[in-house]
């Protein structure tokens, strides 16, 4: 029987540790993604792809700070749109081709989103997100002379800029991608977690800020009716202890296990805890079935043969 599935793809899968992030690399990386999602495709399965775009978004962001003597520059929430379109692009491309390959025959589409905060989110008064080129103590104080911008040391090697990271609370294209997917069109979505925009007097305007790609994944999952969130991720499971003699990796927790395994520290905020937390989302508006994995343990995982079920 058919599924509709959202997988949420780590920026892993487009730009590996280690990597430049050359256009090479990343359209090498995102081929070799394609074809576990291929697969369920064949399947018959309605597939929406979520994606991030953190290293892409920085090296916009360094772009623009290097060349704003000689052109405009642009805000952060239009760069998050930039690097939708650039990403969605080279994806799109590759799933064309290798369904043509395969002779699949589908279509794929990218839709760029826009994604609602809150203009009242704390995470507005509490940037926490790093963004951008490493400022040395002299360059962060020059900016600061013209510039309200929010600096943290980042592990001693320089200051950078922190962004807030507000919760998303309705993706806005949602009709649209719904109508796609209702046409058994292959959507990718939600780059970076969307463009966030806040709505006031029923329009929206973009903001300075980034959203966490599993968060808008979980909430997109939601507003959709999705039979299955995938959370994609380095691991084939999630574990407690990781990296420890006493790593356990777990093949299945309710939410209450979850939030008490957060509590003990289990899953950093730098890491695995926003993927956890992002499947609590999910649940709590409704869905049903989250499965936190790696790519190549895609379909094993489907089939119930390995990955980390988070359940009510």
């Amino acid at each position: 029987m058919s599924k509709k599935i959202v997988l949420a793809i780590g920026g892993n899968a487009i730009i590996k540790e280690g990597q430049k992030g050359t256009l090479e690399e990343q359209q090498k990386n995102i081929n070799e993604s394609c074809e576990p999602v291929l697969g369920l495709i064949e399947q018959g399965n309605t597939v929406v792809i979520t994606h991030g775009n953190g290293p892409q978004v920085g090296n916009s962001l360094i772009k623009t700070e290097m060349a704003k003597s000689v052109i405009p520059e642009y805000p952060l929430d239009v760069l998050d749109a930039e690097t939708q379109g650039n990403l969605g692009y080279l994806i799109q491309q590759a799933f064309r081709n290798k369904m043509k390959e395969r002779n699949i025959n589908k279509t794929v589409a990218t839709v760029v989103t826009q994604s609602v905060v809150s203009k009242d989110d704390p995470a507005f008064n509490n940037p926490t997100k790093p963004i951008g080129p490493f400022y040395t103590k002299e360059e962060m104080d020059k900016i600061l002379e013209t510039e309200e911008i929010t600096f943290v040391e980042d592990s001693g090697r320089g200051y950078r800029r922190v962004v807030p990271s507000p919760k998303p609370i309705h993706i806005v294209e949602k009709e649209a991608i719904e109508a796609l997917l209702d046409k058994e069109i292959t959507v990718i979505t939600a780059g970076g977690g969307g463009i966030p925009v806040i709505e006031e007097n029923r329009a929206l305007k973009g903001t300075d800020a980034v959203i966490d790609k599993d968060f808008a994944s979980a909430l997109l999952a939601a507003e959709i009716n999705a039979d299955y969130l995938f959370i994609l991720t380095g691991v084939e499971q999630v574990a407690i202890h990781f990296g420890t003699p006493q790593q356990q990796n777990l093949f299945e927790m309710t939410i209450d296990e979850a939030i008490r395994y957060m509590d003990e520290g289990h899953f950093p905020k730098g890491s695995m805890g926003p993927k956890i937390e992002a499947a609590i989302l999910f649940l709590k508006k409704g869905g049903k079935n989250v499965i936190i994995t790696s790519m190549d343990k895609l379909q094993d995982a489907l089939e119930g043969k390995t990955g980390t079920r988070v359940t009510l």
